[in-house]
């Protein structure tokens, strides 16, 4: 389904990978990894179209990403470092507004959503009073909302408790299980089979 050929690249005149080759099919986890400065971070803005600054060739479902983006971008979901959160909202207003952005109305499997990361008691809080974990969880809880086959998070596991971890490890497993695909950036096992590993160190520097 996605598919990169000859990825390379750069970060303030500095070359951070290069010969990057990956194709990643239904159902597939792949964790990216690498040492701070590998261009993890880089690799998933460049996977989600945050950044263009890249060389090499981006297919999805056989076609150039370049043609093929408006598509692609209908079947991401992509949580970054921060939670991208509206802080004057609230958890329930924030997944809402998520929501209605697809054109649906979830009222229900929203409030399923806020239970699953354990915000319960915690809806109709304005999101600038909760804690750092807590706007995580916010975010997180897309994932239990999102139709889109493909996910690409960068360290999920942040600010999570061992029970939230847990919870999300397990989301990921059915995610994968009913055909659906995760690039992942973590310094945690995440602890199910059948991971592709990528380590960014073996592709720096080179020619």
């Amino acid at each position: 389904m996605l598919r990169l050929h000859e990825l390379a690249c750069e970060r303030d005149g500095r070359l951070l990978f290069c010969g990057l080759n990956l194709a990643v099919s239904a159902g597939e986890i792949v964790q990216i990894q690498g040492p701070n400065g590998s261009g993890k971070t880089t690799l998933l803005r460049v996977l989600t179209g945050v950044s263009g600054d890249y060389q090499g060739r981006i297919e999805w479902r056989g076609e150039a990403m370049q043609s093929a983006r408006l598509d692609y971008h209908r079947n991401l979901l992509y949580i970054g470092h921060q939670p991208a959160v509206k802080r004057s909202l609230t958890p329930e207003e924030n997944l809402a507004w998520y929501c209605g952005l697809a054109g649906e109305e979830k009222r229900e499997q929203i409030e399923a959503a806020l239970a699953a990361v354990d915000l319960v008691g915690y809806e109709d809080v304005p999101s600038y009073r909760l804690s750092a974990g807590q706007l995580r969880r916010v975010a997180l809880a897309r994932l239990y909302l999102s139709r889109a086959p493909v996910w690409i998070l960068d360290e999920p596991f942040t600010a999570i408790d061992y029970q939230g971890v847990d919870k999300l490890r397990a989301q990921f497993g059915r995610h994968a299980a009913a055909g659906g695909i995760l690039i992942v950036t973590t310094h945690q096992d995440l602890g199910i089979e059948g991971v592709r590993m990528v380590n960014l160190q073996e592709y720096a520097g080179r020619d």
